[in-house]
């Protein structure tokens, strides 16, 4: 299973990636082992996710979610 997520970081941005493990993945980006982007933005915590059968499902769906502005990522997770 393969995961698309968003995660807010403390100065209220987002990062959007794909994983097999959110759990283990956040970890990562609290512990600086992740993607450069959450090296120097502080990660809050994971918003959003979406399950996906496979790697190329979920990397589409992350390629998508990138291009869109932050009020439309953020559509996905405030009600």
């Amino acid at each position: 299973m393969w995961f698309t997520y968003i995660i807010e970081c403390k100065d209220k941005t987002l990062y959007t990636g794909i994983t097999k493990d959110i759990k283990r993945r956040f970890l990562e980006h609290k512990n600086k082992k992740g993607a450069k982007y959450t090296l120097s933005h502080q990660v809050d915590r994971v918003v959003y996710s979406e399950s996906y059968t496979s790697r190329s499902g979920a990397l589409k769906r992350e390629s998508e979610i990138k291009k869109w502005p932050k009020k439309k990522k953020a559509g996905l997770f405030k009600s």
